[in-house]
């Protein structure tokens, strides 16, 4: 016994050196994996998996007279550009991470050369799974897809043809990818990732929230397929989840609930606006809508045709019966040194608005300004906020008259009951909103709605 483990440990001893020595680092096998993975990193590059210098790629040197534990392993530096990378700019390192080939520093501006930050992840994949590549993608998919629930641990999809790449799955079978948690460095990941492939031995990936994927395979060509697969799965589900479909069931039928992640949350999307209830108090799906109005709850042409036109025709009015409180007399403030400012830059048709005159003086010059900000469309927050309070005092005085759509009242009955939040996100809009739909219950609204289907 004992001379077979010498016997054996020679051997091992005799191969290490062989593997190590400085023929074999410059062979050909050796040169073939560096050359490999600068072409595989500009084709992923162009996919916009390794742009930004992100992502990585490590690829063991295949020699069939060693065993697969003990080659050598080559991998990509780190904080570089990947699509510019050349066979001179690899590590070689023994299977435990022993650096025995690094490259040559370049001059400015290229940094000096550094070891791939996802160097100890990789070790984990190759040490756990007998891998024989691992590719470390930043794709657009792989981020987005960690983000549709934040509070999953894993991706679920299946019925997807495209889930026959992914190594021991067919296409009715329901695939799962691990999620953890991102950190601020690379190797901080190490340790959720092995607990990650521990405790799912089926898997060939893990996802990091917010940043990417690990994805092995037993050879370059195995982790670049499934990448690929995982890559269009995750794209498909996003698309999915847009158009309201569940992907994570074998109809992909409307979504009822998230099965696509662990710790489910059912909620129920109406065709109506979106509209959203609950089931069993479990958690909502959103917990704030933004709305525009033009176009959104509100006939465009309601807006250019009634509001404008009103706005354009009351400001003297508007500013003659208020002028005295402190909301008009914001609104002048804010207009002066608009003004002001057109006037520093020759803006067309400004006029002064005299300081110290009086109050007809004044108001006239504020018309003049208005009716030509108007007139020019111009996006400005003195304008919008003045227009905002002429509408709602309009709305007030019963001479404008809300428009919505048919969905819309209902809609935010719903959101309001469900705890919702609907927000705008202008000011001039919140005026609108709050004049508009003001008798509404549960919203105390007191304007009439005029309903108008969606054309």
């Amino acid at each position: 016994m004992a001379t077979a483990l010498a016997a054996a440990s020679a051997i091992n001893g005799a191969l290490k050196t062989a593997i190590t020595s400085q023929a074999y680092l410059e062979g050909i096998k050796v040169k073939e994996t560096k050359t490999l993975i600068a072409d595989l990193c500009r084709q992923f590059y162009h996919l916009g998996w390794v742009s930004g210098t992100g992502g990585s790629i490590t690829i063991k040197v295949h020699d069939d007279s060693i065993p697969k534990s003990e080659q050598l392993i080559v991998m990509s530096p780190s904080g570089v550009q990947k699509e510019r990378m050349m066979e001179e700019d690899m590590y070689v390192m023994t299977s435990d991470g022993t650096v025995l080939s690094e490259p040559l520093a370049k001059p400015w501006p290229n940094k000096p050369p550094k070891c791939s930050d996802c160097g100890p992840l990789f070790l984990k994949a190759y040490e756990m799974r007998n891998a024989g590549a691992v590719i470390h993608s930043h794709g657009m998919e792989s981020c987005l897809v960690t983000m549709l629930n934040p509070s999953s641990k894993e991706f679920r999809i299946t019925h997807m043809e495209m889930i026959k790449g992914i190594q021991g799955h067919g296409y009715y079978d329901e695939l799962v990818v691990p999620i953890i948690e991102n950190t601020a460095h690379e190797r901080e990941l190490t340790e959720s990732l092995a607990e990650a492939i521990k405790a799912y031995p089926k898997t060939t990936a893990v996802l990091v929230r917010n940043h990417g994927i690990y994805v092995w395979g037993d050879s370059w060509i195995s982790s670049k397929t499934q990448s690929e697969c995982y890559h269009y799965l995750f794209d498909a589900a996003i698309k999915l989840h847009q158009l309201g479909l569940d992907w994570s069931t074998p109809s992909h039928g409307p979504i009822c609930g998230l099965n696509g992640v662990q710790g489910r949350h059912i909620s129920q999307v109406s065709a109506k606006a979106g509209a959203i209830s609950s089931i069993d108090g479990i958690e909502k799906f959103r917990s704030c809508i933004v709305l525009d109005i033009e176009g959104t709850t509100t006939p465009i042409s309601f807006v250019a045709d009634v509001l404008f036109p009103y706005a354009r025709d009351n400001v003297g009015k508007h500013l003659e019966l208020t002028y005295d409180t402190a909301e008009t007399q914001a609104d002048i403030k804010l207009l002066r040194a608009q003004v002001e400012e057109d006037l520093k830059y020759g803006v067309a048709d400004a006029v002064p608005i005299p300081s110290d005159g009086e109050k007809e003086e004044v108001i006239a010059a504020l018309v003049t300004n208005v009716g030509a900000m108007i007139k020019a469309d111009r996006k400005i927050t003195a304008l919008k906020q003045l227009q905002g309070h002429i509408w709602q005092t309009g709305y007030k005085n019963n001479e404008l008259e809300g428009v919505v759509f048919d969905d819309v009242p209902e809609a935010l009955e719903k959101w309001h009951s469900l705890g919702i939040k609907v927000c705008t996100f202008m000011v001039y809009l919140l005026l609108i909103c709050s004049s508009m739909y003001l008798c509404h219950k549960p919203f105390l609204w007191q304007a009439k709605l005029k309903k108008k289907k969606i054309r």
